[in-house]
């Protein structure tokens, strides 16, 4: 834990304080891994795309009592669903504030995320961070950028944490270089470069999007082969791994096999954990604490 906090060497103790809080919280207390459960998909899909499938999801303190009872380290949601339940579930896990958020009503090609929370927001709810989405390859992205490099210095010098969910989108960028590794691994030295102490990003597909970025990983023979290559790939990218990195399980998927062995990879790649939502309360209750605690045991080594 203190070689995880000597990366973060510019930050005051407060901050510092809240990045040990989210390491220490839960079943992965202490390991260097976390597991956060995050809920903004109703503001960022619409309510019946996120939780018609699982009706009791639509109640705001399903999400926290998910969160405890899986022993996830942190829970994250926007404004709306925090303050739903910050008071009545105060000090019984991590709360990030996600602080901007996009709606599919007017889905543009090159994204713009209203900032929809602030960092005075994050202290009355008790969070431990802000979290914020950037989507390097938008037309709007420098926009973003600067964004979250005013909020993310106010969130520090308030002694926050600072989560950057960074996903590579915009009119230029193909839906298979979305996840491209080559694609990823800049995003996530973007968000990297941008202060993030704790980096979201996609799994990574083996697909390469840029001609000059091609020509460099073949020319070097980058590993890039599986997917524990390319998380490790992704890590090294983020600061030679003095970045915690951590990655989006994505669209709900019909195997439990399949998220699990994504878990693996991470695992096997130094990925420091997963962000786990719809493929977690979308199922019924019993399913997804299962499933969550099975994530948890492939990070802590109890499980394969």
């Amino acid at each position: 834990m203190r070689e995880i906090l000597s990366w973060y060497g510019s930050d005051n103790p407060g901050t510092k304080a809240n990045i040990a809080r989210l390491l220490n919280h839960g079943t992965l207390a202490g390991t260097g891994k976390l597991v956060v459960l995050p809920v903004d998909q109703g503001f960022e899909h619409g309510p019946a795309r996120s939780f018609a499938m699982n009706p009791p999801a639509y109640d705001p303190r399903f999400h926290f009592e998910l969160a405890i009872e899986s022993g996830c380290n942190a829970y994250a949601a926007p404004l709306g669903f925090l303050e739903a339940g910050a008071s009545e579930f105060a000090g019984e896990i991590p709360l990030i504030l996600k602080a901007n958020n996009h709606d599919v009503l007017h889905d543009e090609k090159d994204p713009l995320s209203a900032v929809t929370g602030s960092v005075e927001a994050a202290l009355r709810l008790g969070c431990s961070a802000i979290g914020f989405t950037i989507y390097p390859g938008s037309s709007n992205a420098t926009k973003m950028y600067e964004q979250i490099q005013a909020i993310g210095e106010e969130a520090k010098r308030n002694g926050l944490a600072v989560v950057i969910w960074s996903y590579p989108r915009g009119s230029d960028i193909s839906k298979a270089g979305e996840t491209a590794i080559d694609v990823v691994a800049y995003a996530a030295q973007i968000a990297a470069q941008l202060g993030g102490h704790f980096i979201k990003v996609k799994l990574p597909t083996d697909h390469i999007e840029q001609d000059e970025a091609r020509k460099v990983y073949e020319k070097c023979a980058v590993p890039i082969g599986t997917a524990a290559e390319r998380v490790r790939h992704v890590v090294q990218s983020t600061f030679d791994g003095r970045r915690i990195v951590i990655f989006s399980g994505g669209a709900k998927k019909d195997s439990d096999d399949a998220v699990l062995d994504e878990a693996r990879g991470i695992r096997d790649g130094g990925g420091f954990g997963s962000i786990i939502g719809r493929n977690s309360f979308q199922r019924k209750k019993p399913e997804a604490l299962k499933l969550l605690r099975a994530i948890i045991g492939i990070y802590s080594g109890s499980g394969r």
